[in-house]
């Protein structure tokens, strides 16, 4: 019988061969044989520096990515590129006020973009050639740089609204961006996109509590922790009490009910902005395996990358389902 890690790295050797297949022009080729190698294309080495980034830093999303339309691909990655520079801002600075500095920095080069003057940074170039091409909206920019500037007082949320509200803005925010490449104005796909960002924002606290707990900190809502009678210190200490479970139970089902309300409007919402929401399957994803964990967010399993996602990934795009 054929391993589990054996079959997700055949699924990913397929989806990125059907890719190549899918793509009728050599452009295309060449973009996906430097996602696969890091060779780059003459004059694409700003376009292999945002791959090569997204690639390190957000597998998943570069998985996700390599399924869309091969004319938008590359603009994706740019934006994707731009997510993680600001989210591993708080990360890398070991002081607040460097970490200002940095956000300063991207607000700086959102302005100069729309100001037609961007700066030699290869991200910076390749939203200004988005910005050129897609008159994306620089609102959406700024949101996601003031919610991530926010976030860096590294302050746990008040309540399960506080971070929703977080994730809306930080989250949501760029799969707008995502729909506008695509071409999509549908109010059914904007309320789509605004419930699987908060669920996206919601899961990548669940995700990153185990990380940030060995640093001493807790982002987890506050609220659902003193209903359950939590302290933070239970968390830092990792424990997986029944009570530490519950909360995570209560903060992974608004995920899901979240999931559940972006679904409701498949019937309304254009089938071309499908592919902006194939992170859902990633989120599913992780909601089932803690579930099958008993919500228990130490767990090692929820550590380890599921090989199979290339796949899954696969399926929901063809079967154009989100």
């Amino acid at each position: 019988m054929v391993s589990a890690a054996v079959a997700g790295a055949r699924c990913t050797r397929a989806l990125r061969n059907v890719l190549l297949i899918k793509g009728h022009n050599v452009l295309l080729a060449e973009r996906v044989r430097a996602a696969n190698t890091g060779v780059t294309a003459p004059g694409h080495h700003h376009q292999q520096y945002c791959i090569q980034l997204v690639r390190n830093r957000d597998y998943e999303g570069f998985l996700s990515s390599l399924l869309l339309p091969a004319e938008f691909r590359s603009t994706v990655f740019a934006l994707r590129a731009f997510n993680v520079e600001l989210a591993q801002v708080q990360d890398l600075v070991s002081q607040k006020t460097i970490g200002l500095m940095r956000m300063q920095f991207w607000r700086q080069v959102i302005e100069d973009i729309y100001s037609d003057n961007p700066p030699h940074q290869p991200i910076a170039i390749e939203l200004w050639k988005a910005v050129r091409k897609y008159k994306l909206t620089k609102r959406w920019f700024l949101r996601i740089i003031e919610e991530r500037e926010r976030n860096l007082n590294e302050k746990a949320f008040r309540n399960i609204q506080e971070l929703e509200a977080y994730a809306e803005n930080a989250q949501s925010s760029f799969i707008y961006l995502v729909l506008e490449v695509l071409g999509v104005k549908d109010i059914h796909a904007d309320h789509a996109a605004s419930h699987i960002g908060k669920a996206q924002g919601i899961v990548t606290c669940l995700r990153s509590t185990p990380y940030h707990c060995m640093r001493r900190k807790v982002y987890l809502p506050l609220d659902i922790c003193v209903l359950h009678g939590v302290s933070q210190e239970d968390f830092i200490r990792a424990n997986h009490g029944k009570n530490v479970r519950d909360v995570v139970f209560d903060v992974a089902s608004q995920a899901h009910v979240h999931l559940e309300h972006a679904r409701s409007f498949c019937g309304n919402v254009p089938s071309k902005a499908y592919p902006a929401f194939l992170q859902t399957v990633v989120l599913d994803d992780y909601l089932d395996r803690i579930r099958k964990v008993d919500f228990d967010v130490f767990h090692p399993s929820l550590q380890k990358r599921n090989t199979m996602l290339p796949f899954y990934l696969y399926i929901r795009s063809w079967r154009k389902i989100y």
